[in-house]
């Protein structure tokens, strides 16, 4: 039975691919005198097989950062190496199943494809020429694709063999969940400014330039791109486009129930299995017996379970009348409904709301406007690509279209202007100054072509630019470094027995503390320092312009009833186990590749390569 599973499973894999030929992606079927780009042992890599396998994760990347990816930025980015790695480790496993005798039958085989829904005609029954079509459309034979069928299959009974009965030592498990769970008690108190026992020096200029230099990073400008943009916007011929009142009515016309909204109720209902108990129900939320949430609950039901929402007088039948003719919070009913006689409570009266044509007039036309803006941009795009294929530069757009000339100096940090919609901001990233420019489409409809002029190297700000920063970032230091010699005899103190209202600190304390936890207005190592701490002793935490003094009290294992640890240590387990079933089946291959040898066709590459460029 786990056999057929994973047969199953692994011929819908196959079929993925298939469903991508089938998509209209163009597979090319580079079949020719190239059989193979390599072998492991009598196993070859099948030339079509590394073409559609790197051309999906050239296009796994392109979906994830919704950027076109040119095969120089793929070759860079190592796409080649990781996609050819991958088909060297299934070839050393088809090697290995070979030579153990592994295969499917033909019955099974033919079962399978028989279920396959893109072979099916119909009348849902096996239609062979479906099958050769489909087959055709991603460069492939029956021989072929049965095979990968076998071989498939053949693979996944050796890897889950290899794979399977993989424990997690407990040891291991809970030398994680003691780390995760360990819990300590904390008091500690904060010094600032106002805690200074003697003033705050005026810094001079060479402190502040020195400080300047030892804190470089922090007042150095990121990289710059100069980048040149044209840029075309619905907004930006909003004010151009007229639209006649004819339009303007049959928009509102369209749009009557927005318009004319009558009068609403917010209303729970409540079903009874007669009326007598409906009536009795009732009786009892008059009298303060019991209360509408209480015959809720009572019933099994949870208050979301009876909420219909907001009703119209129309959408409660029978019950219409006595409902809108009751006031909000009164209970009414009950009223018969298609299940039963029901008690109905209303919760609020929403009032009819009607809006004139006139007063509409002023959202619709914007409404249109923008909408025929978006059109407008549209059409321009292909003139626009062919402008910039004839030659044209981001200055002609500007010239001779309604694009706007503008230019940025981008860096990450910046989402002003332009670099507000994430499309320019993931385009300028990975702008180079080789790219040509081209047309994109932003998210609101908006167009916009760029060049990058060139980079400015991160540099460090002259100090006359950040001297205010600077200063404040001079004073903070110098307000730790006073504080913590202030506080170093408290903290001897501290660790000889004193309390810290005997050394007038005012205390604060938190139990049970974990790896796992946060304190607000804390530093962010806050809690690595407290795990770093040694029970009984004190330590000194730097802040922004102030001190913290931490002193451990206690430590206390993990709770055996934090429902949280429960579900890490399963994470744990699982993580582990599939950790180390990982590493034992590429330690597998690993083997099977050394021991049989691994063959490449560097002209078969470059041949499947020249396909991408």
């Amino acid at each position: 039975m786990s056999g057929k599973k994973i047969t199953k499973s692994l011929v819908w894999l196959l079929m993925g691919l298939l469903v991508l030929g089938l998509g209209g992606f163009g597979i090319t079927n580079l079949s020719g005198t190239i059989r193979s780009v390599g072998s492991v042992g009598d196993a070859d890599i099948d030339v079509n097989e590394y073409y559609r396998s790197l051309q999906n994760d050239i296009r796994a990347i392109e979906a994830e950062t919704r950027t076109p990816l040119s095969f120089a930025q793929a070759q860079s980015f190592g796409v080649p190496e990781r996609t050819l790695s991958r088909l060297v480790s299934v070839a050393a496993l088809d090697h290995e199943t070979t030579q153990l005798g592994i295969s499917i039958g033909d019955t099974n085989l033919r079962n399978e494809i028989l279920q396959i829904q893109q072979f099916q005609g119909l009348d849902g029954n096996f239609d062979r020429e479906a099958y050769a079509f489909s087959l055709d459309q991603i460069g492939m034979n029956e021989t072929r694709f049965e095979d990968s069928i076998r071989e498939e299959t053949a693979r996944t009974f050796v890897q889950a063999a290899i794979m399977s009965g993989v424990n997690t030592s407990q040891v291991y498990t809970d030398t994680l969940l003691t780390y995760w769970g360990e819990q300590r008690d904390l008091t500690w108190a904060i010094l600032g400014r106002n805690d200074l026992t003697g003033g705050l020096p005026v810094p001079t200029d060479a402190e502040l330039s020195e400080y300047h230099q030892e804190n470089a990073e922090t007042y150095t400008a990121p990289e710059l791109k100069d980048i040149s943009y044209a840029w075309l916007s619905p907004s930006m011929i909003i004010d151009t486009i007229e639209v006649d009142e004819a339009m303007l009515r049959e928009a509102y016309d369209d749009r009557t129930a927005e318009f004319q909204r009558p009068e609403r109720r917010l209303v729970e209902r409540l079903v009874f299995p007669d009326t007598a108990t409906a009536e009795a129900a009732l009786a009892q939320t008059t009298s303060g017996a019991t209360t509408f949430e209480m015959l809720v609950t009572d019933r099994g039901l949870d208050l979301a379970d009876v909420d219909l929402g907001d009703v119209t007088e129309t959408d409660l039948g029978a019950a219409s009348a006595g409902v809108f003719a009751a006031e909000a919070g009164q209970i009414a009913g009950p009223f018969e409904t298609g299940l039963g006689p029901a008690l109905f409570r209303i919760n609020a009266i929403l009032s009819a709301q009607s809006t004139t044509f006139e007063d509409a007039t002023p959202l619709l036309r914007d409404e249109l406007a923008m909408d025929r803006a978006r059109r407008i941009i549209d059409a321009q795009i292909n003139n626009t690509d062919d402008l910039l294929a004839g030659g044209a530069t981001i200055e002609d757009l500007a010239k001779e279209t309604e694009m706007q000339l503008g230019s940025i100096e981008w860096h990450r940090d910046i989402s002003d202007g332009i670099a507000a919609y994430e499309v320019f901001r993931t385009s300028a990233e990975g702008l180079t100054e080789a790219d040509y420019p081209d047309v994109i489409q932003l998210e609101d409809g908006s167009i916009f072509a760029m060049r990058l002029n060139g980079i400015k190297p991160p540099a460090l700000r002259p100090l006359d630019e950040v001297r205010e920063q600077v200063t404040d970032g001079w004073r903070a230091q110098t307000i730790v470094n006073l504080l913590r010699e202030q506080a170093q005899s408290q903290l001897n103190k501290l660790d000889a027995g004193s309390t810290f209202e005997e050394l007038g600190l005012t205390p604060i304390t938190a139990a049970d503390l974990t790896r796992r936890g946060f304190q607000p207005e804390t530093p962010t190592e806050f809690i690595e320092t407290v795990f770093d701490m040694t029970l009984g002793k004190s330590t000194i935490l730097n802040g922004n312009g102030r001190i913290f003094i931490l002193q451990l009290n206690n430590v206390s294992p993990p709770d055996s009833e934090d429902t949280d640890l429960v579900q890490l240590e399963e994470f744990i387990k699982n993580q582990a186990a599939s950790d180390m079933s990982q590493d034992l089946f590429q330690l597998f291959a690993d083997d099977v590749r050394s021991r049989v040898g691994i063959t490449l066709n560097q002209e078969a590459l470059n041949a499947v390569h020249a396909n991408f460029q």
